[in-house]
């Protein structure tokens, strides 16, 4: 059948199509049924959802997703006709049944959540089953190569380093400091880095304050081929897309699958030709994963997957109980990147970063074991890495004079103060988190939280513990109201409540 278009400015993240109810019944078609549609040789799979007064008898609502798919405008005329339900979904039952996926089971799987044939319901039920059931050796790799290859792929040469970190530490933006450490030693490190979900910043949201972070390939391949390294944003290059949308369904059912997480990691890292890979495993209270015998786990599949995968992969299981570095938020710790870059930055974070860069070096070769932490010690120290990641800055269109005061932050602050003096026991990662993100950030990059405490240390009464950074007043205040809720700094045994 013939329907004339109607088209609707919504972006659903996936083709979705509005019929009136008296065609849909002609068609055979009910809610959330798939059609195909196509017009002048293009074609897509979408979702149906039904009206009896929105749209007219002969005519088809469509959403941006569908105009650009099919390349349509108001008014066009389309074919339509009733799809039959994805092979997929077969499998997807028999791994909610418990069984084991074959190879060609989970690549059919991955290309049906690329080309947008599943539903929300059906790509939910996969994540779950993968959840409650798990995945053996096998199904991860599988799941890994089919997520490389229902996406782009970039081949920067030989000999290419990466770093991860699972994450869950507020603050923790090593990344800043290890691209140029390693660059500065020669190494290639296109670093393909994620915004923020849940936390208040992510790498590329903290880079984005230095210079941009979203090119496409042929430009990142020059950035790269020119200074050695990069730090964008891995969204924009379309990188493993059907691991991307895995991830948006597992954001509201809060739930991260292992295998899925192992696969998520390591097929971003294949998709631009990484051969050696160092993980960064956190642990501790408020982490994502807070026991020793998780991340000594999973550190193991880590090694195993990137063997069968063709790469060299080492893990570092690091601590992840407090925050590291002093800012939370964009501008906050792009601010301490910079100083640390200068020797000037917080302790904690300038020593993960030499620990985790020392490693990268030694695994890929380049230094002999045993030397690589003073090696990278050296070049931060001779100013080597800073030139880099200038050099970084400039290719990626931002100002390499910057200077960490350049940075601007929120106007409005409040600074909570210790209402007991003692020892800080805990700093807590996933409640400071919270109160950062509640400031605005990181769509605001000038808010944020930072710290004048760490762990360990000995306060008196009125010490400041941490400044709270916002735009606008209400922001502030709600951010001061969270703070009173989750009290998420403990001194002396004796939790915050008080603020002055």
């Amino acid at each position: 059948m013939k329907f004339k278009v109607e088209t609707y400015a919504i972006e659903a993240g996936r083709p979705i199509v509005i019929m009136n109810f008296e065609d849909a019944k002609e068609l055979g078609v009910y809610v959330s049924d798939r059609i195909e549609i196509s017009f002048n040789g293009h074609k897509t799979v979408a979702l149906i959802d039904l009206t009896r007064s929105l749209i007219k008898e002969g005519s088809i609502g469509v959403s941006e997703d569908v105009m650009d798919l099919l390349n349509v405008e108001e008014g066009d005329k389309v074919d339509v006709r009733p799809t039959q339900r994805p092979e997929s979904v077969e499998y997807i039952k028999k791994k909610i049944k418990g069984c084991v996926l074959q190879k060609n089971e989970i690549r059919t799987i991955m290309h049906d959540i690329v080309g947008n044939k599943l539903s929300d319901i059906e790509l939910s039920a996969f994540v779950t089953a993968g959840y409650i059931n798990g995945y053996n050796m096998d199904e991860i790799v599988a799941l890994t190569n089919a997520m490389v290859e229902t996406g782009q792929q970039i081949d920067f040469g030989d000999d290419i380093v990466d770093k991860h970190c699972i994450g869950g530490v507020a603050g923790n933006r090593t990344t800043l400091l290890i691209v140029p450490i390693i660059a500065a030693a020669g190494l290639t490190i296109p670093k393909t880095s994620s915004r923020a979900i849940t936390s208040p910043s992510g790498t590329a949201d903290t880079m984005e304050v230095l210079a941009k972070v979203e090119f496409r390939i042929d430009e990142l391949k020059d950035i790269v081929n020119r200074i050695g390294a990069c730090i964008i944003w891995g969204g924009a290059l379309n990188l493993a897309p059907a691991d991307d949308r895995i991830i948006r369904a597992e954001y509201p059912l809060s739930i991260d699958p292992e295998g899925q997480v192992l696969a998520s990691v390591m097929a971003k890292k294949k998709s631009v030709g990484s051969d050696y890979v160092l993980i960064d495993i956190p642990v501790g209270k408020g982490a994502k994963i807070t026991e020793m015998d998780t991340a000594n786990n999973m550190a193991k599949k880590f090694i195993e997957l990137g063997k069968r995968l063709g790469m060299y992969v080492e893990c570092l299981i690091t601590d992840g109980s407090a925050p590291i570095g002093a800012g939370i938020g964009p501008a906050l710790e792009a601010r301490d990147c910079l100083a640390a870059l200068q020797n000037k930055g917080p302790i904690d974070l300038i020593n993960k970063s030499l620990d985790l860069s020392g490693i990268l070096l030694e695994l890929s070769g380049k230094i002999r074991k045993n030397r690589g932490r003073e090696t990278a010690e050296k070049i931060l120290s001779t100013g080597k890495a800073d030139k880099k990641m200038r050099e970084i800055i400039e290719a990626q269109g931002g100002d390499p004079k910057i200077k960490p005061e350049d940075i601007e932050l929120g106007k409005k602050t409040h600074t909570v103060k210790a209402e007991n003096k003692g020892d800080v026991r805990c700093i807590d990662n996933k409640r400071i988190s919270q109160v950062a993100r509640s400031t605005g950030a990181p769509k605001d990059a000038s808010a944020g939280v930072y710290l004048h405490v760490k762990v360990g240390d000995r306060v008196k009464v009125g010490s400041p513990l941490f400044t709270i950074y916002a735009k606008n007043s209400s922001k502030l205040e709600g951010a001061v109201r969270l703070t009173e809720q989750l009290q998420p700094i403990m001194i002396g045994g004796v939790i915050l409540n008080t603020l002055k």
